[in-house]
């Protein structure tokens, strides 16, 4: 088989699109669909072609890869795309979901005679523009040589999780990840609000901390979106990070398991959006410990 594909790529926000760039320049071609055609239609320049429905993406696809905000609206989609799917066809799905949404997308990829692989991926817009990102991938091992060219385009590392993806063994470890990277932005967000009410300049704290155990790149690189105003274009945008909170406080609730950070994380995010920053980075989950919107 050659490497060279056609991949359908559904959902081109801000991950999306830079995905369908990097699978481009890979040389595969790239049918692109999105809700909202503006989104989409710069792609065409870099030599993808545009359409107007999923139907019409995914024919003649050898990979069909869903970028798109939750499982429901990766489930529904497809659905719109059903009568043009091939028997055979791979589907990997990288939006980050929640466990039953997985076993549902599975469902509908036997039904409908698709190769699944759950594959979200670990990164934000700059490694995703890079073609850094790391693919966390569970699937079949027969059918992957037809989904690694793709993860190669997108990512410098994949890493391969189990073979039923129907398990969401891959989107049970990304929410692990997200919980973790919500967690450490709200500390960020919280140490410069801090800062800030006992008048301690934040550089102090990371001359204290810098080059040791408590020391961390992402710290520095969050709390410098907020001192340099540098919230827009978002890395990770609050509204996401809203519904991955959320998905990370129900998965722990039906594992019985209470995550008290992830749930004050979702609630602050959420005053954030509240006072107008839903759009920018989630480091704005800074702004959620002030009444109103200070200078940073």
């Amino acid at each position: 088989m050659t490497d060279k594909l056609t991949v359908s790529v559904l959902g081109t926000g801000i991950m999306g699109a830079a995905m369908a760039r990097n699978l481009l320049r890979a040389g595969h071609t790239v049918r692109a669909w999105n809700r909202t055609r503006a989104k989409a239609e710069p792609l065409a320049a870099d030599g993808a072609h545009v359409t107007d429905s999923p139907a019409e993406a995914v024919q003649g696809a050898d990979v069909v890869l869903t970028m798109l905000y939750d499982g429901a609206a990766a489930l529904g989609v497809l659905r719109e795309a059903a009568p043009a799917l091939r028997p055979g066809t791979a589907w990997v799905q990288s939006s980050t979901t929640g466990v039953e949404s997985t076993s549902d997308m599975a469902a509908f990829a036997r039904e409908h005679g698709l190769v699944f692989y759950d594959a979200p991926v670990l990164g934000t817009r700059e490694p995703a523009e890079a073609g850094q990102l790391t693919v966390l991938a569970a699937g079949p091992v027969s059918g992957r040589e037809k989904v690694t060219p793709v993860f190669d385009a997108i990512g410098a590392r994949t890493m391969w999780i189990g073979e039923d993806a129907a398990a969401g063994s891959a989107t049970r470890l990304k929410l692990v990840a997200n919980s973790w990277v919500i967690a450490a932005t709200s500390a960020a967000g919280e140490v410069l609000a801090l800062a800030k009410a006992l008048g301690v300049d934040p550089q102090s704290f990371f001359d204290l901390v810098a080059g040791g155990p408590l020391d961390m790149g992402y710290l520095r690189a969050k709390a410098a979106l907020v001192l340099d105003d540098r919230l827009t274009p978002p890395q990770f945008a609050v509204t996401t990070a809203i519904k991955d909170a959320r998905l990370i406080v129900e998965a722990g609730e039906r594992s019985g398991v209470l995550l008290d950070v992830a749930a004050a994380s979702a609630e602050r995010l959420e005053r954030a959006a509240a006072q107008g920053h839903a759009d920018e980075d989630m480091a704005a989950a800074y702004f959620a410990s002030f009444g109103e919107k200070p200078s940073a």
